[in-house]
């Protein structure tokens, strides 16, 4: 098989069986909409400074309600051995991680998608002065947590406490991708341009996104199989 149809293949099975339960999928969403709700009642949306971290307060929602659904990622397969089943498939182990962080990012991106406009109805956010560039961070951003989470999900999936393994693993290496996320988030927000020392920020982004694609594909065949 293929790599393309490989990753497809897992990709299409992963969201075959969360759309039939939607368990992480509602967990995730409900859970980024009530920390939503509560942020607005403890901070002052019209306030400057609100809109001066209104960025980091958006991706700190993102990255919690991120675990669920990444937690999920290699978890669906324990029970009847389907992980077994999978590494002993035809699918290589590149391909195995690529449909996984394929079908994660998807449903990352549906979480996200749903809480943005509710994010702007509570802070008063305007979309349209820079809405195509910070649609571009989000998906980049949101690939990053997808890339590390999907890897961490897979090391951690044999554990009794992956739950709480998971973010205590994944958190710290998500720093500089959620660092840049939510600067460039910030000054979008804002209605402002990228651009000067905000470039760094992006450049910082799309590296992280290659590096750890690169390593992800690399070594996920040691990850699974020792």
């Amino acid at each position: 098989m293929s790599f393309f149809g490989g990753a497809w293949t897992v990709a299409a099975k992963d969201l075959r069986s969360e759309w039939r339960t939607k368990e992480s999928l509602n967990a995730a969403v409900s859970f980024a909409l009530v920390i939503l709700l509560l942020f607005s009642f403890a901070f002052d949306p019209d306030s400057e400074q609100t809109r001066e971290f209104s960025g980091g307060l958006l991706w700190l929602v993102f990255a919690f309600a991120g675990t669920m659904i990444l937690n999920r990622s290699f978890a669906r397969e324990i029970p009847n051995d389907c992980l077994d089943a999978l590494v002993a498939s035809p699918v290589s182990g590149a391909a195995l991680f690529a449909g996984k962080a394929v079908a994660s990012f998807l449903l990352l991106m549906a979480v996200e998608l749903i809480a943005l406009p509710v994010f702007g109805l509570f802070y008063n956010v305007r979309w349209g002065r820079q809405w195509a560039l910070l649609l571009l961070v989000v998906v980049l951003a949101t690939w990053a947590m997808t890339v590390i989470g999907t890897m961490f999900s897979a090391l951690t999936v044999n554990l009794r406490l992956r739950e709480l393994m998971l973010p205590v693993l994944v958190y710290p290496m998500m720093i500089p991708a959620l660092m840049a996320a939510m600067q460039l988030t910030t000054v979008l927000i804002a209605g402002e341009a990228i651009a000067g020392d905000n470039l760094i920020w992006l450049r910082l982004l799309v590296g992280f996104d290659i590096i750890f694609t690169a390593l992800g594909l690399g070594l996920v065949e040691t990850v699974l199989v020792g």
